[in-house]
């Protein structure tokens, strides 16, 4: 039965002209047929220099956005349109409107897993790839860092030169991968090192031999020496981790590290919606033409 729904997706890319683009956090299957698998950097690097008529987002709903402001003249589609990312709405525009009231030189800086209408009011867009790098290049002292507390407060550690303003958003997921969780997890594997995604909280980072994206977590694990590794971020990026070092293991935090929006995404999803034209993605000129200009300078700013 899966291999004949890949049949059909193989079938159908060729006939729509599409491309499938995946995040590491939806399920095997559909990281094994897809195009492109990244972090939300990677893909919308990918995004922004695709020739495809069709772009099939595997993710949540603000990828299948993002993707679509990079990409207006192309069809984007979202295999289920109800995945989305609890983060990406904690944060309103009315306190964007307060802070830059208060403060005269302040950067909004608006982590990419933001739907649109926050990114409308933001100055730039990052990653936990490149949010660092783009902080620090910023000529603002003051940075009003949306929605994700724990990732502004993970750059703000890094750059006490500025001064940060936080927002309470949070992935439920990292937040849920605590302290005691890592405490108990190097306790039954000594020898493993911690790798960790920086959305965890501050107190949970204390216990991390790594810090960084999912693909900077891939990268790091693929380079060292080490042979055991506990893993602090959502376990749907086991796939890659293993695919890449078939000598290694990897052990979860001991925590419910999954996104069930993440895992809504299905191949028969990816099929249905290359075979009937669902999920298209909708984005107004106006909200595109605004949002387009901090991702674009975030696509600068990362160079």
């Amino acid at each position: 039965m899966t291999s004949k729904i890949i049949e059909e997706i193989e079938r159908l890319k060729e006939e729509k002209d599409a491309v499938i683009l995946a995040h590491y956090y939806v399920t095997d299957w559909v990281q094994e047929i897809a195009d492109y698998v990244g972090d939300s950097y990677y893909l919308a690097k990918v995004a922004a220099g695709l020739d495809k008529k069709t772009i099939v987002f595997a993710g949540v709903s603000f990828m299948g956005e993002s993707a679509k402001i990079l990409n207006p003249d192309k069809t984007v589609l979202m295999p289920d349109m109800q995945a989305d990312c609890p983060m990406a709405h904690m944060a309103d525009v009315e306190r964007i409107e307060q802070v830059r009231k208060k403060y005269d030189d302040v950067a909004v800086v608006c982590y990419i897993n933001s739907v649109a209408e926050l990114k409308v009011h933001s100055d730039v867009c990052v990653t936990s790839s490149n949010a660092m790098k783009i902080v620090k290049s910023l000529p603002n002292k003051n940075i009003f860092f949306i929605p994700d507390e724990n990732l502004g407060r993970y750059i703000a550690s890094k750059l006490p030169e500025k001064n940060f303003i936080f927002n309470d958003g949070f992935c439920h997921v990292h937040k849920g991968i605590t302290a005691e969780n890592l405490k108990a997890a190097k306790e039954e594997h000594p020898g493993a090192e911690v790798l960790a995604h920086p959305e965890c909280t501050s107190a949970a980072l204390e216990y991390a031999d790594y810090i960084g994206s999912t693909a900077g977590i891939i990268d790091y694990a693929t380079k060292s020496d080490s042979k055991e590794f506990i893993v602090a971020t959502e376990l749907g990026v086991l796939y890659e981790l293993e695919l890449n070092n078939p000598g290694k293991k990897f052990y979860s935090a001991g925590s419910t590290q999954t996104c069930p929006n993440m895992k809504k995404v299905t191949l028969e999803k990816v099929r249905d919606c290359l075979r009937d034209n669902t999920g298209v993605v909708e984005v107004s000129d106006d909200t595109r033409a605004a949002a387009l200009k901090p991702l674009s300078r975030m696509l600068e700013l990362a160079k």
